[in-house]
Formats: C-alpha cells, structure tokens, sequence
C-alpha cells in the first residue's frame, strides 16, 4: 500500500510538472506573437510617416542606436528621429524578425530591414538594407515596450 501511495504522489508531482511547463510554454508563444506584431505596427507607422506610432513602442529611458547619427534617448528624441526623416522623404519599410526570445521581463527580436526613401524635394530614390536587434522588457501592465533598438547595414 505504501508504495502506491509513493508512486501516486510521484505521478501527481510529475502531472503538476509536466503542466507547468506546458503553460510556460504557452505564456512564450504569446508573448512572442505579441513583440512580432509590435514590430509589423512599427513597420506600418514608418511605412504612413507617422513617428508617433513608432515612438509609442519605447519606453520612456530607451536608446535608439541608429547608425552614423548620435544615440537618441527616451521617446521624444525617437519621435524627433523619425520626424525629420518623414520630413524630407516618403518612405517605404519591409522588415520582420527572424528570431524572437523571451526569458522571463525581458525579450529580443533579431530582424531585416529593406529601406526606401524618396526626396520629397525630388532626386533618386535610396534604397537599404540591414540588420536589427531590439531589447523589449515587460512593462508593470504586462504590455512589451522596446529598451534598445539598433541596426547596421547590410550595404
């Protein structure tokens, strides 16, 4: 008798277990598909020049690590990034992640970028591609915002 009350306790131990990491797992899945749709309303808030949209994905202290420009802090100054970019052309974005991770708060999404930019003042088009990595953190409203994001090019 003693030993099926063992082996039950072990087999509901091990239930418990099981189930456990089968809604760890599920919590991931969620938050991945969560940080990969913040990055295709990113895409969408360049590709309408809208630099509110894009900023409102930051939070306060972030750090926007774009190359040959200074490093830009906090929401302000990305809105401020973007501004003057949708200032002076009309733009074009395709990007996506490649790899998300999540551990706990804290998330990464590695990912593409194709660029086009056309002057508004007239003159050839640009076109970029590169590379990306963001650092999301978990906000006390279990909502994701980005830390830092910073890309190079490919060209």
């Amino acid at each position: 008798m003693k030993f099926y009350l063992n082996f039950f306790s072990v087999l509901i131990i091990l239930t418990f277990i099981i189930s456990c990491d089968q809604n760890k797992k599920m919590e991931v899945n969620s938050d991945v598909n969560t940080i990969t749709s913040i990055s295709a309303e990113r895409a969408k808030a360049f590709n309408e020049g809208n630099a509110a949209g894009i900023a409102k994905h930051f939070t306060d202290d972030a750090y926007l690590m774009a190359p040959d420009f200074p490093t830009k802090r906090g929401q302000k100054a990305i809105e401020e990034y973007y501004q003057s970019i949708f200032d002076e052309f009309e733009t074009a974005l395709e990007s996506g992640y490649e790899d998300v991770k999540v551990d706990g708060d804290l998330a990464y999404g590695r990912g593409f970028a194709k660029v086009w930019l056309t002057p508004k003042s007239g003159g050839e088009k640009i076109y970029s591609e590169s590379k990306y990595l963001n650092i999301l953190e978990r906000q006390s409203d279990g909502t994701w915002k980005t830390t830092y994001d910073i890309w190079n090019s490919n060209d």
